[in-house]
């Protein structure tokens, strides 16, 4: 047994390890050992320490790769526009920001825009999570960001109405009362999305 052990250090020495090793390499080298063991009970134990270290390499929240977007998905964005939006629909200050975009109708196109950069860069620029492109809608707009806007929007829509904060007697200044709080929601929504790494 020692023998063996003194033969495969060896062979293992000799040969060069992988430049950047990683979990793989590493039961690589445990399935080699498993092989050269001869008692049971170290063979058993060896192939514990493979056991455990699988379970080791289950991905986080972190560090997975995102694809589609499902109602699950939605769900989540909806659950994070509603905690970054509740603020917002309790603070006086958005239905005074959403008057002077009224008067200022240049000033609701750079807040959606601005929106929409947000959310692009959250979800595929920041890299807090690999968040792939799957089956954009019309080959060009990403899933993804469509439904994270179009949940956060929606939900601005209607827990602004339902709260009464917007009047839609006038839709022009209800419609940019409602963007400033789809401005926040939409981040949230964003956040909530991505960060569960589903």
């Amino acid at each position: 047994m020692s023998d063996r052990r003194a033969n495969s250090g060896t062979d293992r020495s000799e040969s060069e390890p992988p430049a950047d090793p990683d979990l793989e390499d590493l039961l690589d080298e445990l399935e080699t050992l498993e092989e050269t063991v001869d008692d049971p009970d170290e063979r058993e134990q060896v192939r514990e320490t493979m056991r455990m270290a699988r379970r080791v390499s289950t991905p986080s929240a972190f560090g997975r790769v995102i694809r589609g977007f499902d109602r699950h998905d939605a769900a989540e964005a909806l659950v994070g526009s509603v905690v970054f939006g509740i603020p917002m629909l309790v603070e006086g200050g958005t239905v005074e920001i959403g008057e002077f975009i009224a008067a200022h109708p240049a000033s609701l196109l750079v807040t959606l825009g601005g929106t929409v950069a947000l959310v692009v860069g959250l979800l595929y620029v920041a890299e807090i999570q690999q968040v792939e492109i799957h089956r954009p809608l019309f080959g060009v707009v990403p899933r993804r960001l469509v439904g994270v806007l179009g949940v956060s929007f929606l939900t601005a829509l209607g827990m602004m109405t339902v709260w009464g904060r917007v009047d839609w007697a006038d839709p022009w200044l209800a419609l940019c009362q409602t963007s400033v709080t789809f401005s926040a929601m939409a981040l949230g929504a964003g956040l909530g999305d991505i960060l569960p790494g589903s």
